[in-house]
């Protein structure tokens, strides 16, 4: 049994306490620690704590360039460890992936992570994992589905509200479709943090548009046949809003309970 177990201490009457287990992909990076400078696995604490604050425990996933057979090699077991998954903000996904010619404005592009979350996604997908996707992990649910993405949103939309400077974060109001998940969550319209220069264009199969910006931007989108696959294109880890990690611990937990139900069947 994969599951985390907590005991009473020795003067408390025993008891336990099943925590799911939610993987979250790391950014790559060179960083510094101490006297150390190296390149790194590495992600804002923001997305850890707020996992552990829903009640799920963290793992931490990097991209594995040295794996043999592949950065993507091992999603399978990695996922069938887990309870649930959080796709992670980051750099520009490769356009490649979606078939088209990279543009001048795409930035950060790192195929190792592409492969590597692209088939953890996968084999979530699969298994009907719980996903919540951030930014950049709402574009790779797309592309993994086989859509595309405006490489260069200020082009389409004319003004660069959704992203004022690079790694700056700024306030954008969204609407959400009554009815799906994203609006049970953030409920009719809410204020988010958003630092993005794309957005989805063709949405991948299945998928289904559930809140937007002003302009017509999409800003979430849903799997409705699966049980929990949420993609958000703003920055709630930012903010420091619990809600959309709430929901997917929830969701983990159900999936748990479930996958441990057919074990002992």
């Amino acid at each position: 049994m994969r599951a985390v177990t907590d005991r009473a201490g020795p003067h408390q009457k025993e008891a336990s306490v099943t925590i799911p287990l939610i993987g979250i992909s790391t950014y790559v990076a060179n960083a510094a620690w101490g006297a150390w400078e190296r390149p790194a696995a590495v992600l804002p604490e923001s997305y850890y704590e707020l996992v552990a604050a829903a009640g799920g425990r963290p793992v931490l996933l990097p991209p594995p360039r040295s794996a043999a057979g592949g950065p993507g090699s091992g999603a399978a077991a990695v996922i069938a460890a887990v309870d649930g998954l959080v796709l992670t903000g980051g750099g520009d996904v490769d356009p490649a992936a979606y078939g088209e010619t990279r543009e001048p404005e795409v930035a950060g592009v790192n195929a190792i992570r592409d492969d590597s979350e692209r088939a953890l996604l996968s084999a979530a997908l699969e298994v009907g994992l719980p996903v919540l996707a951030v930014c950049r992990g709402c574009q790779i649910l797309n592309v993994e589905l086989g859509g595309t993405l405006h490489q260069h949103l200020p082009d389409v939309v004319g003004n660069e509200r959704h992203r004022r400077a690079p790694s700056v974060f700024g306030d954008v109001e969204v609407t959400t479709v009554p009815g799906t998940v994203v609006a049970s969550v953030f409920g009719s319209t809410t204020t988010v943090l958003c630092s993005h220069h794309q957005s989805i264009n063709v949405l991948g199969t299945g998928l289904v548009a559930t809140a937007h910006a002003e302009d017509g931007v999409i800003e979430a989108v849903e799997l409705p046949d699966a049980p929990f696959v949420l993609g958000v294109q703003w920055h709630p880890e930012e903010g420091g809003d619990q809600r959309p990690f709430d929901a997917l611990v929830a969701a983990a937990r159900a999936h748990q309970a479930q996958r441990l139900a057919m074990e002992r069947a």
